[in-house]
């Protein structure tokens, strides 16, 4: 036929049309392994810089940098949560150092005071200015129990913020919680000349509470009231229940605390003039205990005073849950 190319031309065309397959091949080849390395590279780059970040942020906490974050964004949601976990990390440790650093400082500050006495009446007795006799040894005595006294306080709040991973929870009826209350703040503070009452509330709630600790918390507001009402006042107890939670109140007609001081007074160490002083005999940390403990029950605690002079409401806020088995 006049079409049919000669065998020898039909043979150059067979071989350039496979050179040029094979060129096309290597280049796609070429081309697609390549783009793969490309890719491969900045794949690994996004995955690993949060890594690297996260690696330099480490060693910068190890060495005392507290104050360092990694931004919470990588290659997938594992990074990200890795980040979010790292710097949540980071902001406790932070927490926890400048806690110790501030404990650190109240309690060499409130030692100051006890520890001066206690060498100026030694200087004292050594010039012969005080005479070696009883008075003065009681008085050395006391600065001492003082001290002794701030020392345990401040073990009493390291267990009290140590308290969540022991805590023996179960429902208690909220009325049998201030019911028990009541009773044992009217022994202990008998001859006081304050009353200590349970009033009408939502009693009949519960909640999930270690009842030894919680009635330790609540012996403390009500000790913190009484300290500061005057003889003839009275300290009320009471609950009441708002949506998902129990709200206890402990209540007194004593001096009041001015609003300047009412976020402060959960403070380790917090005195003011009038809720706070030193002539009372408190250490100024049993309100720091009280917030522990009801911070470990997934708790809230504040303060309400309408000013001096018009008593204090100290207010729990703890979830509510069902009745225990066989008191529904």
């Amino acid at each position: 036929m006049a079409d049919t190319l000669p065998p020898e031309l039909a043979s150059h065309v067979d071989m350039a049309f496979a050179r040029a397959t094979l060129v096309s091949l290597t280049v796609a080849v070429t081309a697609a392994t390549l783009t793969a390395l490309v890719v491969a590279v900045l794949v690994t780059r996004r995955a690993v810089r949060p890594i690297r970040e996260m690696s330099v942020a480490a060693t910068a906490v190890a060495h005392g940098d507290y104050s360092v974050r990694v931004q919470e964004k990588g290659f997938g949601s594992e990074l990200v949560t890795l980040s979010q976990a790292f710097n949540g990390m980071a902001q406790h440790i932070a927490s926890t150092e400048r806690t110790r650093g501030e404990m650190l400082r109240d309690l060499a500050h409130e030692l100051r005071t006890p520890l001066t006495s206690v060498r100026g009446y030694h200087e004292a007795i050594a010039d012969g200015v005080l005479p070696a006799d009883r008075a003065t040894f009681d008085r050395v005595d006391a600065e001492l129990s003082r001290i002794e006294r701030l020392v345990d306080d401040l073990a009493a709040v390291s267990r009290a913020e140590e308290r969540g991973s022991d805590l023996r929870l179960r429902p208690v009826q909220v009325a049998e919680l201030l019911a028990g209350a009541a009773r044992s703040a009217s022994l202990a503070f008998h001859g006081t000349g304050v009353t200590v009452q349970v009033e009408g509330g939502e009693g009949g709630s519960w909640v999930l509470v270690d009842s030894d600790r919680l009635h330790e918390a609540l012996m403390n507001l009500i000790s913190n009231a009484v300290r500061y009402t005057p003889p003839g006042g009275t300290v009320s107890l009471r609950s009441r229940a708002v949506s998902s939670t129990v709200k206890l109140e402990v209540q007194d007609t004593g001096e009041g605390i001015a609003a300047e001081h009412l976020q402060r007074v959960f403070e380790r160490f917090y005195r003011v003039d009038h809720a706070r002083s030193r002539s009372t005999g408190g250490s100024g940390i049993g309100l720091t205990i009280t917030r522990a403990l009801i911070h470990a029950h997934g708790g809230r605690i504040h303060a309400q005073s309408t000013g001096v002079g018009h008593g204090t409401t100290f207010v729990i806020t703890l979830p509510r849950c069902a009745p225990a088995s066989g008191n529904v």
